[in-house]
């Protein structure tokens, strides 16, 4: 089936790396960009026009790819990248609109998830999505993206390309175990899946780090240190706090729980029981809180409850921090995860859900929410995820 998109902004890093690889794909590429000279020069054989007429070029496109960005290593006025980043994004989208453009993709930046983020370009790239949102009659997409890197290396990877060839791949890896980064390749393909027709108002796309394994060896260095630490410092307060829960509410110290973990895999998620025995097996926000025992209220709310996950983490069951595991009862939140692919997580103890607030009452909120961690995670971001547990 032919496909034909539209590319402005192809002359930046991000075009120059997707432009050949939707090309060799067999995507029929119309670029738009101030200089059409320069895109001729660098992109001979394809349909090149500049900004003014681009709108006579828009027939037959099943998308537009919006790339042209006034971007982050600019030193300018926050008016300069209003100018840039959300009057001339609204310019493009409506143009593509008047010519009956069926998808407007907008490629924009993960730093605008970060509201705490206040320089020009992050503050302005919010406003151009608020403003694509309002727009009203065309299909938009947000391709949130991270650093993009192909054959060589720009923007904040440039160092890599000082690098000996053999030791660029060990050095990416470690690299992206601390920021997220995304290989054209993977930005390539989320582009043909958007004009295909697969895809949400928002596409992530990052570099898995499950395949990563500087992050892997890292993540689990910190899961075991953080178990060690417990068993180490804690011992005590875990037998002060089991024999507590004995001796003020009859049933066990510690309560075992069906959860569904990684890849959908059922195990056995440990707790210091906060509830009656005979309590109903569901989610925390469907049971009432009139279950909970008195010892159990002052557990849930400084976390001790938690701690006995610890053997969880040792067992490789769980990650100090992750999506909360579910029950496998809870259909509709395991549905919103399965779609957003969730499952390639381990579940965590925290996680960015349970840091912004949002519980399992909220599935498809939470779902969402767990994918983006699962996108963006590294060891920074679980660091941080850490410290918010331990210091609320």
């Amino acid at each position: 089936m032919s496909r034909k998109i539209a590319i402005t902004g192809a002359s930046g890093s991000i075009g120059r790396m997707i432009v050949p690889r939707l090309a060799k794909a067999g995507v029929d590429v119309v670029l738009a960009g101030r200089d059409p000279e320069r895109l001729r020069s660098r992109f001979p054989g394809h349909v090149i026009t500049g900004y003014d007429d681009l709108a006579d070029k828009l027939a037959g496109c099943d998308a537009l790819l919006h790339l042209a960005v006034m971007n982050n290593d600019k030193d300018a006025a926050e008016d300069a990248f209003r100018a840039a980043n959300v009057e001339f994004l609204v310019r493009i989208a409506e143009m593509a609109r008047a010519a009956n453009v069926p998808l407007f993709i907008n490629a924009t930046t993960v730093r605008a998830l970060d509201a705490d983020v206040t320089d020009p370009y992050s503050v302005t790239k919010r406003e151009g999505e608020a403003a694509l949102a309002a727009l009203e009659g065309l299909r938009s997409v947000n391709l949130r993206l991270p650093a993009v890197y192909g054959e060589h290396f720009t923007g904040r990877l440039a160092f890599l390309n000082r690098l000996p060839a053999v030791s660029r791949g060990p050095a990416l890896a470690l690299a992206s175990a601390f920021r997220p980064v995304v290989s054209a390749g993977r930005v390539t393909d989320a582009v043909s899946g958007l004009l295909d027709g697969e895809g949400e108002s928002e596409i992530l796309v990052c570099d898995p780090q499950e395949k990563n394994p500087v992050y892997r060896v890292l993540s689990r260095g910190l899961d075991l240190a953080f178990a060690a630490a417990v068993i180490v410092l804690l011992w005590w307060l875990l037998a002060l706090v089991w024999v507590l829960v004995r001796l003020t509410s009859p049933g066990p110290g510690i309560f075992a729980q069906p959860r569904v973990g990684k890849d959908e895999k059922v195990f056995t998620c440990y707790k210091f029981r906060t509830m009656q025995e005979g309590s109903p097996q569901a989610g925390t926000h469907e049971v009432s809180t009139s279950f909970v025992t008195p010892v159990g209220h002052f557990l849930r709310k400084t976390k001790i409850d938690e701690f006995p996950q610890i053997w969880n983490l040792v067992k490789g069951e769980m990650s100090l921090v992750g999506p909360r595991p579910c029950l496998p009862g809870q259909r509709e939140l395991i549905e919103w995860r399965r779609r957003f692919g969730v499952f390639r997580c381990r579940p965590g103890i925290t996680g960015l859900a349970q840091v912004k607030g949002i519980d399992m009452s909220r599935p498809q909120a939470l779902a969402r929410l767990d994918a983006r961690y699962c996108a963006l995670r590294t060891i920074i971001l679980d660091v941080k995820l850490v410290f918010a547990l331990l210091l609320p």
